[in-house]
């Protein structure tokens, strides 16, 4: 398989994990990690360049927002990247159940309504994901590192601007072949 332009951004995914190590020890590791493994999901499936290069460059300002505290330092990127994250989270997660065969497609001649099935899938499932997030985050705070940021005004926020972010996303997916795997 030839390298593509947004493979640049899966080696600094690589790149993120040492460095991430280095500057937060095994918190560090762990959040990139997950970042690295989830960059690789796009180039696995053949989502399109644009939504691939979208996706990549997402999580990795979100993992070293976290790491670096710009959460803290910059008001409101919280939202705004859990609102992108979570409704680019939410395309990828409908390409990967399309192309795995756990859903037919738009052009599924079998289907009624594909475009409420999209929309339901799309949004529920990234929703889902999100609050999963969640709970990792306060799992990690609780028990691991007290210094990873939680609480109830900023989990609210962050479901809510990762719900923004999964319905905008769904009706995309809905609207448009645009989610379904080259």
């Amino acid at each position: 398989m030839p390298l593509i332009a947004s493979d640049a951004l899966r080696a600094a995914g690589v790149v993120s994990v040492v460095a991430a190590t280095i500057e937060g020890g095994w918190i560090g590791f762990a959040l990139f990690f997950l970042v690295l493994g989830a960059l690789f999901i796009p180039r696995a499936i053949g989502s399109a360049f644009l939504l691939d290069v979208a996706y990549c460059a997402t999580l990795l300002i979100g993992g070293w927002a976290a790491q670096l505290d710009w959460y803290l330092a910059v008001p409101g990127l919280d939202l705004i990247v859990h609102a992108t994250a979570t409704g680019l989270i939410a395309v990828i997660t409908w390409q990967v159940l399309v192309r795995a065969g756990a859903l037919p497609g738009h052009a599924d001649p079998r289907l009624e309504r594909p475009a409420l099935g999209a929309f339901v899938v799309t949004a529920t499932s990234a929703v889902t994901l999100a609050v999963l997030w969640e709970f990792g985050e306060w799992l990690g705070h609780t028990y691991l590192d007290d210094r990873i940021q939680v609480g109830y005004l900023d989990t609210i926020g962050d479901l809510a601007a990762g719900a923004l972010g999964a319905v905008i996303a769904a009706l995309i997916v809905s609207r448009t072949a645009m989610a379904e795997p080259q």
